[in-house]
């Protein structure tokens, strides 16, 4: 093992040890031992803060289940002042290990440690900035690790769910929540959003990301991709994940369709503003020249002022794509980005000048932009 290796393992020994130091502090208990509490009535609660014996149970069957699929990623930089990136990442049953595309930045090799502390290098073999997932392939597996495998539905909310990873570096950690909401767009350093993605209360750090969220049946439902805060996180959906990395197996790289338009949600004053009967669909603000959408959509190419603003007015309204209904932006993207590829045609439902028809559209390849 080489010394920067060596490094590494202390360091996340000094991490565990503690990680485990405070929870004892913290706590004064086990974290499978029952905590009591004092109901209204004066009688003692012993179920525990996170639900019964039973609920605990399955959180650490889960853990056992999948922690050997679950990876710390480190990206090398000079060893006096350590890895110049930290993450996490998880194997596929393929043996292939997904993470962040943030994680690995321009990394050509990284090196990943497994639970029973085993090094080894993995090539990056395709990143997406775009879906900001990256996909690596590893020199060796433990024979332990199975393989991870992604959900084919979308969860729903109020669904329990644990985010395992190696946050703030404490190695091997667990934290429980709920999916909170689904089909939310993020932001991206690219210019484009992130679509179709799952928000959690589930507690997460830096170094959770590219690490798995998963249900009570150790399936994938995300890659974790960042917290905004302690009970608000976010992860790119499984179904994203199912289109884009086989490709990045495959091919190295992923194309995203593309429409080339802007477009701002319709909200109820821009519905009245454009004499629309509900506040629905999306508005087509800005056509890319040359692009998709040139020729085939209409921007808006009007305006009037309410209050300080200035409402657009006239231009399609996109309401269904394939008959499907699009009530907001967020529901573009998301068919776009789990329904479409590029060279597809697509049928448009739109309101133009106060009728609905259909129009076609061809989409096309997204256009490299500068950036990470």
């Amino acid at each position: 093992m080489s010394d920067h290796q060596q490094a590494h393992r202390s360091r996340r020994r000094v991490l565990c040890g503690l990680g485990a130091t405070v929870v004892a502090s913290a706590f004064g208990t086990s974290a499978t031992a029952a905590t009591v509490r004092t109901r209204q009535d004066g009688t003692d609660d012993t179920d525990g803060l996170n639900g019964d014996a039973d609920t605990a149970g399955r959180y650490a069957d889960i853990y056992e289940e999948v922690i050997d699929d679950v990876v710390l990623v480190t990206v090398g930089g000079p060893e006096d002042e350590g890895p110049e990136g930290m993450g996490s990442g998880f194997v596929l049953e393929d043996d292939y290990v997904v993470t962040n595309n943030h994680v690995v930045g321009d990394a050509s090799e990284v090196e990943l440690q497994f639970r029973d502390e085993q090094w080894t290098t993995a090539e990056v073999v395709g990143t997406d900035a775009h879906s900001d997932i990256a996909v690596l392939d590893p020199e060796e597996v433990p024979d332990a690790v199975d393989g991870l495998s992604f959900v084919e539905e979308t969860p729903t909310i109020g669904q329990e769910v644990l985010a395992l990873g190696n946050p703030l570096g404490f190695d091997a950690s667990i934290t429980q929540g709920i999916v909170s909401g689904v089909d939310r767009s993020l932001p991206s350093p690219t210019g484009f959003s992130i679509p179709a993605a799952i928000q959690t209360d589930a507690s997460l750090n830096p170094g959770n990301s590219g690490g798995p969220l998963v249900t009570l049946e150790g399936e994938v439902v995300g890659i974790v991709f960042a917290g905004a805060s302690q009970t608000i996180g976010f992860a790119i959906s499984a179904q994203l994940a199912d289109r884009v990395v086989p490709e990045l197996i495959e091919t190295g790289e992923y194309t995203h369709p593309y429409m080339g338009v802007g477009v701002l949600p319709v909200d109820p004053v821009l519905a009245d503003a454009n004499d629309l009967e509900e506040a629905r669909g999306v508005l087509v603000t800005e056509i890319v020249p040359g692009g998709p959408a040139d020729g085939v959509l209409e921007a808006a190419d009007g305006g009037t002022v309410t209050g300080d603003t200035v409402i657009p007015t006239g231009g399609d309204v996109i309401v269904a794509i394939e008959d499907e209904p699009i009530p907001n932006q967020d529901a573009l993207s998301a068919s776009l980005a789990l329904e479409t590829s590029p060279g597809d045609s697509i049928d448009l439902e739109v309101i133009r000048d106060g009728e609905r028809e259909t129009v076609d559209l061809e989409l096309e390849e997204r256009p490299a932009v500068d950036g990470p």
